[in-house]
C-alpha cells in the first residue's frame, strides 16, 4: 500500500474517531472505544483487526513474547486507544515498541478520554 493510501485511510479513521467522539463523548471505558471505532471502520469497508496477536522476537528470534494490538488497519498500521485525561510519554512509547515489534510504520494514538479527541499519527523510520 502507497504512503498516499495509508495517508487517505488513516484520515477515514480520524473522521470515524471524531464521528464516535462527539456521539459518546467522553467518559466510557477504552474497550466501548475500540468496539465503537471497529463498528464505525467495517460500515466503511475498512478491515480492521481488534486485539490483533503480535510477537516480540529477540535479535536471536527468541520469543519473548506477546502483545495485542487494539486495532491493526488493513494490515498496514496500528492504533492504539486510550481512555484516559491526557495521553502520556508512556502511551507513545507503548506504541512505538509496538510498531517496531510488528515491523510497521505507521501508528495512531486516540484517546477519547479528554473532553476534546486527541489523535496523534506516530511514523516510525
Amino acid at each position: 500500500m502507497s504512503t498516499q493510501e495509508i495517508s487517505q485511510l488513516c484520515n477515514q479513521v480520524r473522521e470515524a474517531s471524531f464521528g464516535l467522539h462527539k456521539y459518546l463523548r467522553h467518559g466510557h471505558l477504552e474497550k466501548v472505544y475500540e468496539n465503537g471505532l471497529k463498528h464505525r471502520l467495517d460500515k466503511l469497508g475498512i478491515k480492521a483487526a481488534q486485539q490483533h496477536p503480535l510477537t516480540v522476537y529477540d535479535e536471536d528470534d527468541y520469543l519473548l513474547g506477546n502483545f495485542y494490538a487494539d486495532l491493526l488497519v488493513e494490515n498496514e498500521f496500528i492504533i492504539e486507544l486510550k481512555a484516559c485525561r491526557t495521553s502520556t510519554d508512556d502511551h507513545v512509547a507503548q506504541l512505538l515498541g509496538y510498531l517496531r515489534s510488528a515491523n510497521k510504520h505507521v501508528g495512531l494514538l486516540i484517546n477519547f478520554g479528554s473532553p476534546k479527541l486527541q489523535i496523534k499519527r506516530y511514523l516510525l523510520d
